[in-house]
């Protein structure tokens, strides 16, 4: 009988009819088109009562928290809920050896304790509007693929002008459907958001490389912030006199847990998807692009592994970009795997071939989308060539060594001293500030194994015809002793060194930059980079052009079918179920995890599946107040939602639109999503909003943030 009490009120599987996930991140403005459905699946709200320009609506709770992230208002005074991974920069740069914050947590019992974060930006969207029409009408099919893209711009720049003339907004357009559409979108942007509290890394990220991606999971990762305006109620930079942000709307916290086929819905800032991305485009994921990343990220990981194991500071240091490097190592290996496993590129295929013959049963397709297979597959043929160093270059030099990155910055002060103009002082300036970032978090013999590492994996990588002349000669003197040549550029380049920069910027000379080692070898790399995507000009306006139309006919071709457009960083809503799934034959997975598991993963000798002792503690009294189940704590639960990147955060709410959880991760067998979404797999995974509030007030003792919350049943 208790196990079936249990099953009941933790949602653990039932034999009802399968549900499937429906795909879609839906544009907030055409909600009217998906309303019937979503009553249908459970919903209680009205279209308006998720987007309303005129009144307050669930699209004023939510926001773009910094450049890539999801988060939701929680309380009325601006109190801020998104994931631990989203927060995690921030957490590191107030951590130091003897504030360490991403082992302990962080939590703020008072707002006087709250930390400042510059940078860091919460975006709100007021309003979206259709403007295809009036920048369509300014195109037309005999324009080259450049000179539409300038019309694009030129037409998008006096929109977003005239858009937020008088206000303190910001605008932008976004190009849908391959460039087949545009919207406007009004943004207003608060530049004052304050850390309030987070869980050990122990808790927010229980599992880290090891569950990444993949269910079951136990994993705390939420993180609090604040939002903070000036006392006249306008956006502003940090200052002491600012007061806690009001919202138009918040979300109210439901403590009535979930069960198997509840209703979810989710809204959020999903990064990028490429759902119309053709055969010839997954041919190269699969054999170049992915690999490359793959194996260019295997590399650098290893090398700031090795020095994070050797020193805490050093450690604290690169924990964020560590993160940051490791789970697209991982996401872009499950995405290979699920490309295969699901024969994506099959799929794809049997697309453009039915495509192929919707086009040549009638002449007047013919004449408009004839060309459009033809266009991509020639593209693909001619980007191909160079994509091995496309994808070494961007790992191992772009986003490589730092002191590369370093060194780059100075190009414009360069430039700026060799015709004496007069904005030196303001690019010094600037520099320094931006200097004085990177070097808080940077470990010199680091960045030094960094280069020789990753020069030797651009080495052996890239076909000979396309290594720079001036690296292959370097490289041929030094015996391809690649640790020998990272030995010689620090030890005579300043850019490593933020004491020799800070001299040199006191009488600075464009000489000396352009002869330092390290400013010639980023060159090296640069202008061949340059070089080659010049050449590539024609290949890439064909591509574009022709998956442009492409996508036009097969939205054409299947009429019936509502699309959404690809995923773009603009704010979209999903929704669906609480659901289980079968990964393979003979396998079920629940729909939620509890604290059990989390001690059943215990490890004490392994960073990664360490348990904090008063977590355990709590765990072995069952002392979870009035957030767990018969004495069982949820943690974790699934859902059948359509998410990506940038979705890390969103809240997952309800059928009367109340929080149910925070969406951070997805599920391994559906990380081909991006491309092809797979119904049948697809699943969301969050944190369930009870294990939030029970790390909050029985964990943490922090119930000044439980007491501000709208607790509802």
């Amino acid at each position: 009988m208790k196990k079936t009490i249990l099953s009941l009120m933790l949602g653990i599987f039932v034999l009802t009819p399968a549900l499937h996930a429906d795909e879609g991140m839906w544009m907030l403005m055409f909600l009217d088109k998906n309303a019937k459905d979503m009553q249908k699946k459970g919903a209680k709200l009205s279209a308006k009562d998720i987007y309303d320009i005129n009144n307050a609506s669930l699209k004023d709770a939510i926001i773009q928290f910094g450049r890539g992230c999801t988060g939701e208002i929680i309380s009325k005074e601006g109190l801020v809920l998104t994931n631990h991974h989203c927060g995690y920069g921030q957490i590191q740069a107030h951590s130091t050896v003897e504030h360490d914050y991403l082992t302990n947590g962080f939590w703020a019992y008072s707002k006087a304790e709250e930390l400042p974060n510059p940078g860091l930006t919460a975006k709100f969207l007021v309003r979206m509007e259709d403007v295809t029409a009036r920048i369509s009408k300014e195109l037309n099919k005999n324009m080259t693929e450049s000179d539409r893209k300038k019309k694009i711009e030129e037409v998008s720049k006096t929109i977003k002008e005239e858009a937020i003339k008088g206000t303190n907004y910001t605008a932008d357009v976004a190009t849908m459907f391959d460039g087949n559409e545009f919207y406007l979108f009004i943004y207003e942007i608060y530049e004052d958001v304050r850390l309030v509290g987070a869980p050990p890394s122990s808790i927010g990220k229980f599992g880290a490389d090891s569950d990444n991606w993949m269910w079951p999971r136990q994993t705390g990762d939420f993180s609090l912030f604040r939002i903070y305006m000036s006392p006249d109620g306008k956006p502003a930079k940090y200052s002491k006199d600012n007061v806690p942000f009001k919202p138009k709307k918040y979300l109210s916290v439901s403590t009535s847990g979930i069960k198997e086929n509840d209703f979810v819905m989710i809204m959020g800032y999903p990064g990028t998807t490429d759902r119309f991305l053709t055969s010839y485009g997954v041919e190269m994921a699969l054999d170049i692009k992915n690999p490359s990343i793959v194996k260019a990220r295997e590399a650098k990981l290893g090398v700031m592994r090795k020095h994070m194991d050797a020193d805490a500071a050093v450690r604290i240091q690169y924990a964020s970009k560590y993160a940051q490097t490791a789970n697209y190592w991982k996401y872009f290996i499950g995405q290979s795997k699920g490309l295969r496993n699901l024969d994506v590129y099959g799929k794809k295929k049997d697309l453009e071939n039915s495509f192929g013959t919707w086009v040549n049963a009638d002449p007047a397709r013919q004449a408009e989308y004839g060309t459009a297979l033809k266009d991509i597959q020639e593209a693909y043929s001619k980007i191909g060539k160079t994509e091995y160093f496309r994808w070494y270059f961007m790992e191992c030099i772009a986003r490589g060594p730092e002191i590369l990155s370093t060194a780059r910055q100075f190009t414009s002060l360069a430039a700026e001293l060799k015709k004496g103009g007069d904005k030196t002082n303001s690019i010094i300036e600037s520099l320094k500030t931006s200097l004085d970032a990177t070097f808080k978090d940077y470990d010199m013999s680091l960045d030094q194994d960094m280069l020789a590492t990753c020069m030797d994996v651009f080495f052996r990588n890239v076909p000979m015809q396309y290594q720079p002349e001036a690296f292959m000669d370097m490289s041929f003197k030094n015996s391809y002793d690649f640790k020998k040549i990272a030995s010689d550029v620090f030890s005579k380049s300043i850019f490593g060194d933020q004491k020799k920069i800070d001299a040199f910027l006191k009488n600075p000379t464009a000489d000396a930059i352009e002869k330092d080692p390290a400013f010639e070898l980023q060159k090296i790399f640069f202008d061949k980079y340059f070089a080659i995507n010049t050449g590539l000009q024609d290949a890439n306006d064909q591509l574009a052009r022709g998956n442009r139309v492409f996508v036009k006919g097969i939205r054409e071709m299947e009429k019936s079918k509502f699309f959404a457009p690809n995923a773009n960083s603009t704010m979209r809503l999903t929704y669906g179920s609480v659901l289980n799934y079968r990964p393979s034959d003979g396998v079920l997975y629940e729909n939620y995890t509890t604290l059990k598991g989390v001690m059943e993963k215990e490890d004490s000798t392994n960073w990664e599946f360490v348990v904090p002792a008063k977590l355990k503690e709590l765990y072995k009294n069952k002392d979870f107040g009035p957030y767990g189940v018969n004495g069982v704590m949820p943690v974790n639960f699934i859902a059948n939602t359509d998410i990506t990147g940038g979705n890390s955060g969103s809240p997952m709410l309800n059928a009367k639109g109340h929080l149910i959880g925070c969406a951070f991760d997805g599920n391994w067998e559906a990380m081909s999503g991006d491309i092809a979404f797979e119904p049948d797999l697809q699943r969301t995974i969050g944190v369930d909003i009870r294990y939030v509030l029970f790390i909050i007030d029985k964990y943490a003792g922090a119930k000044n943030i439980i007491n501000e919350l709208t607790l509802v049943k």
